[in-house]
């Protein structure tokens, strides 16, 4: 069984997502036990509708939702231990969770769970890991933007952690990182890169393979497993391949009704167009990981449909399935020279 805790009130659409996405995810995954935190008097009669949801779950009431639009400071005065944010992260610490999905204020999440959770031993700030569907397969993207300008230190702990999601997830020996920069030699680039391939490079960790450096075009082509940047850099670069997955996705649609003869054509092209559409599909790969913490967090896109929420509830299954947190423990363990942690209590 996996005990997942949903932020019910987070993303732009609240309850009228989150609930159809956990009744998808739990068909797909029928060893689910939801623990729910939302606001019951717009929960009640949603939940209703979807009874093996409900059998499966336990339902918190919460006063407060954290907005989209309140800063992070804001959200911890007004959350803290009240709002279905905090609850839903706090479960980890209560031993009633696994894992929380909330697809609420980024940043407001971020906060709470450094504050609920605490970071674990020998890290300095968590990163955020996105999954990134590329010509081989898949990969490992991080920081995508909860540390701005990382340190060389910092991003040598994202690669740690990073390659420990990589055999979580992939299920290889030793994967490949690598480190975004402006050209593969390694006189280029910003001192802090340089220094963090340094880093990797003599730290000879046991868990990965150092690929070096690797440029923008190298995350769509799947060169390494795992490319390793810091928050400013690689939220552009999430945000910039999103917007070009929508950008073609317009470009065929236009071009396939421009003329008779061109929606002809897709009439017979369409099962080619169906999987280009599949492989384009942003709800696929929803699902942004917080490493570093005592505790799995998953961030889901905010505008996502319940396909998409669902999605950000099978990578929290996967990874606690496949032993995350033991995994990143082991390897800073290894690394720091320290022992694994358990959460602490909220200060």
């Amino acid at each position: 069984m996996v005990r997942i805790s949903l932020d019910v009130m987070g993303g732009d659409y609240g309850p009228e997502v989150v609930i159809p996405g956990a009744a998808r995810a739990l068909e797909r995954h029928p060893d689910i036990k939801f623990v729910l935190f939302g606001q019951e008097a717009r929960c009640a009669e949603l939940l209703a509708k979807y009874p093996k949801l409900r059998a499966s779950s336990t339902f918190h009431d919460c006063e407060i939702a954290v907005g989209m639009d309140e800063k992070p400071s804001q959200a911890l005065r007004r959350g803290r231990g009240k709002s279905s944010m905090w609850k839903a992260i706090d479960a980890i610490n209560a031993d009633e969770a696994d894992v929380v999905v909330s697809a609420g204020n980024t940043g407001a999440l971020m906060a709470m769970s450094v504050f609920c959770l605490r970071t674990m031993q020998g890290i300095q700030r968590p990163a955020i890991a996105a999954i990134w569907p590329t010509l081989k397969g898949e990969s490992i993207v991080l920081d995508v933007g909860a540390t701005i300008g990382a340190d060389a230190q910092q991003l040598m702990d994202f690669a740690l952690m990073g390659g420990a999601m990589a055999r979580a997830l992939f299920e290889v020996e030793r994967p490949s990182v690598g480190l975004l920069n402006v050209g593969v030699e390694e006189i280029k680039g910003q001192e802090e890169v340089k220094e963090a391939g340094r880093l990797i490079r003599e730290a000879n960790i046991e868990g990965i393979e150092y690929y070096g450096f690797v440029e923008g075009d190298d995350i769509g082509r799947g060169t390494v497993d795992v490319v390793v940047t810091e928050g400013f850099s690689g939220n552009i670069a999430l945000k910039a391949a999103e917007g070009t997955a929508r950008q073609i996705a317009e470009y065929l649609r236009s071009a396939m009704s421009r003329t008779l003869l061109a929606k002809i054509g897709y009439v017979f092209a369409k099962a080619a167009f169906d999987r280009v559409r599949e492989k384009m599909d942003p709800r696929k790969v929803n699902g942004g990981v917080f490493l570093g913490l005592n505790g799995v967090v998953i961030k889901s896109h905010g505008g996502t449909d319940a396909e998409g929420f669902a999605a950000a509830i099978d990578v929290g299954y996967d990874m606690v399935k496949n032993g995350l947190k033991a995994k990143i423990e082991a390897d800073l363990a290894r690394y720091h020279g320290a022992e694994p942690t358990k959460a602490l209590p909220p200060a």
